[in-house]
């Protein structure tokens, strides 16, 4: 039976127990909404402060040579490669994820061996800003691409001889659903198509093998799971094999061989440095630093099978606990198809997610009908799962949800 009491056990003998108090988190809260934004890490404040006070305010421009600003793109970059499975030089921090989306795809497209293709792959699903880049990008090109948009379960049948490139998201946002990276890879590469993987729901929640699962070119942002604070720089991929050859399409003065020469002709610097673009943001990618940190001594593989163990107790509870109340999870129940999240679809998913966060259980809603529950093993426990539901029962039971103020939306859902 599973009770309280048997959720307090599981905690107490979790190997992660201990990860939770590298995290700064409210009181009597029930944290659900890591995969939108991180909680932040106990280190953040205080380094920031060393950044803004102590190099900035003392050091001034020497900083970026007396504290290392600026390599820190590079070696921030080298501290996630360990979470996503790359070599610590084909990882840099830079920029936005739409920003790097662009700069990838419109790269891929302008490798000269797809340059005769005519078709860009995204599933239909795919999370908004990856499609509206795709279609800025052709749009830019006057239109010679047709943007294919597909169903998840078709995207392996659409990787043909005439897509030049595709973009996917390995986890989906909304319902969760996990993609086989290696399997679409191999079907890629036989089809001689590029793949931009979007990792920004999968980097920090799931194992990653960038390099021996055969990804070429690959991005995610830094303030979900990777817990670097709100709007922190994303991250790019970039396999060695393409360094060479790889073109980034934004060729700004930090991307350049020597930018500090000022040359008036663009010159691309060697590596995976030549996908920076404008000066990075120094506090941002020290407080993205911090969150990457918070994995210091944690294996990948003991985060997932927690996240695993976390969602099935969560899944299991919401079944028993709140059966009756029209609650469908849409998130597949195997677990080499989902990430570390789920999703449940209810025609008052807003309301009720409201009601929950009143009662500081914080999930979120997406559009149009979907309660979403993120699970982030570092500072998640089952009783934090038990709790939650717990409150969801309550919510629903009693009505809670219907209040008249539960009716107006704001703007950040």
């Amino acid at each position: 039976m599973i009770d309280r009491t048997h959720c307090e056990a599981l905690d107490a003998r979790d190997p992660l127990r201990s990860v939770r108090t590298r995290f700064d988190l409210p009181p009597n809260t029930v944290y659900l909404d890591g995969n939108s934004l991180g909680a932040l890490p106990t280190r953040t404040a205080a380094r920031m402060q060393q950044v803004i006070g102590e190099e900035w305010g003392q050091a001034l421009i020497r900083a970026w040579n007396q504290h290392d600003w600026i390599n820190l793109p590079q070696r921030v970059g080298g501290k996630l490669a360990r979470l996503l499975g790359a070599a610590t030089d084909d990882v840099i921090i830079a920029d936005s994820t739409s920003v790097n989306i662009f700069k990838l795809l419109a790269g891929a497209l302008a490798l000269p061996d797809v340059a005769h293709r005519r078709v860009i792959l995204a599933e239909r699903g795919n999370f908004p800003s990856d499609l509206y880049i795709a279609e800025g990008i052709n749009a830019m090109l006057n239109g010679k691409y047709t943007l294919k948009l597909v169903e998840a379960d078709r995207i392996a049948e659409a990787l043909d001889a005439n897509v030049a490139a595709a973009i996917i998201t390995q986890v989906d946002y909304c319902s969760g659903r996990l993609h086989d990276m290696a399997r679409l890879n191999v079907l890629a590469a036989k089809a001689g198509t590029r793949i931009v993987w979007d990792l920004s729901h999968s980097a920090g929640a799931i194992p990653l093998e960038l390099h021996n699962d055969g990804a070429e070119l690959a991005l995610g942002c830094g303030y979900k799971y990777l817990n670097g604070g709100p709007g922190a720089p994303a991250f790019l991929y970039l396999a060695k094999h393409l360094q060479d050859k790889f073109q980034n399409p934004l060729s700004g003065w930090f991307g350049h061989r020597a930018p500090f020469e000022f040359a008036s002709t663009y010159l691309p610097a060697k590596g995976v440095a030549k996908l920076l673009c404008g000066t990075p943001s120094v506090l941002a990618t020290a407080a993205l630093e911090c969150g990457i940190d918070t994995f210091d001594g944690v294996s990948m593989a003991q985060v997932r099978e927690k996240s695993l163990a976390l969602t099935d107790l969560f899944r299991e509870l919401v079944a028993r606990e709140c059966d009756g109340f029209n609650l469908r999870c849409i998130t597949p129940t195997a677990a080499e198809e989902r990430g570390s999240q789920l999703a449940f679809q209810h025609a008052n998913a807003y309301q009720i997610m409201q009601a929950l966060i009143d009662r500081n259980v914080i999930g979120d809603f997406r559009q149009p009908d979907l309660l979403r529950f993120g699970f982030t093993p570092l500072y998640l426990g089952f009783a934090d799962c038990w709790k939650a539901v717990a409150t969801l029962r309550e919510v629903m039971r009693s009505g809670a949800w219907q209040a008249e103020k539960y009716l107006q939306r704001n703007r950040v859902t």
